[in-house]
């Protein structure tokens, strides 16, 4: 049997009384929750590893990560046009740099956290061998379609242009490029069939649906080192915990993480410690 409960009806005062509290406390339960997620514009390149480095810095802090993965050059553009980021994780350290120059990131606030490398990589099916043909791989005729990342906005498609350009190739095979928005989107392409080749990220070769495939890593004096930088932006309602998470990038379990990735540690810094 069911069974009703009864309570006395609300007068239209007290119910508007209630109604005007639920407003009022609706804004500040949206920015307290806010405030607890770390908003992150990412490269594509770090789909995997940031991750396991995300997760470890949760585990530890109780801050969350909300990731968004995608092309550096398209992030510029969105960051430029309000979209709500805490910190950009570029493929490059140009893009962040425009951001500092433009007033858009915080001062002193950007740093190189990793070096990327370009492979050249087959479907684990493939007839050719990247190892011992190298480049000339690219020129078989069963080659009909080479994956890359647009170079107009992925800072890994103008290391591959740079790459082909150097070894001499680029003119031979400029026509059968199918451009990926970035560079995971290449690398789908290459693994699809979309296209028979491509020249990707290591760290994206190195994932788990791609590793089984055939790859080529080219050598770092075919391109420009692809130093790559991350940035803390100005309109961050969180600085604090984004700089808290840029000091866990550099523990030895975060670099550890991303050398099993296949990225290696830049160089020298670009700068002073961030400044919130």
């Amino acid at each position: 049997m069911i069974r009703s409960s009864h309570y006395p009806p609300c007068s239209g005062r007290l119910l508007k009384r209630m109604l005007y509290s639920l407003l009022i406390a609706l804004p500040l339960c949206s920015t307290l929750a806010s405030a607890q997620t770390l908003r992150v514009a990412a490269a594509s390149d770090l789909q995997f590893a940031l991750p396991v480095i995300a997760a470890q810095f949760e585990a530890q802090s109780g801050t969350k990560l909300s990731v968004t993965y995608g092309s550096s050059g398209n992030f510029l553009s969105q960051i430029q046009n309000g979209a709500p980021f805490d910190l950009f994780f570029s493929a490059d350290v140009g893009y962040p740099q425009i951001l500092l120059e433009a007033g858009f990131a915080e001062p002193g606030s950007l740093r190189p956290y990793a070096v990327g490398r370009l492979v050249l990589w087959f479907p684990p099916d493939s007839p050719l061998d990247p190892v011992k043909l190298r480049w000339d791989a690219l020129l078989d005729p069963r080659v009909q379609k080479i994956a890359i990342a647009n170079p107009d906005h992925a800072p890994y498609g103008r290391a591959a242009v740079a790459a082909l350009q150097k070894a001499g190739f680029y003119d031979q095979v400029k026509s059968k490029f199918v451009y990926g928005e970035n560079i995971s989107q290449a690398a789908q392409f290459a693994q699809s069939g979309s296209a028979q080749a491509g020249i990707l990220a290591l760290s994206i070769a190195l994932s788990p649906s791609l590793q089984s495939g055939k790859r080529w890593e080219i050598p770092s004096d075919f391109y420009p080192p692809i130093q790559q930088g991350v940035v803390l932006l100005k309109s961050s309602p969180n600085k604090p915990a984004a700089l808290a998470f840029l000091a866990f990038f550099q523990t030895e379990s975060a670099r550890a993480t991303l050398a099993r990735f296949g990225f290696t540690l830049p160089n020298a810094n670009l700068s002073s410690e961030p400044k919130p």
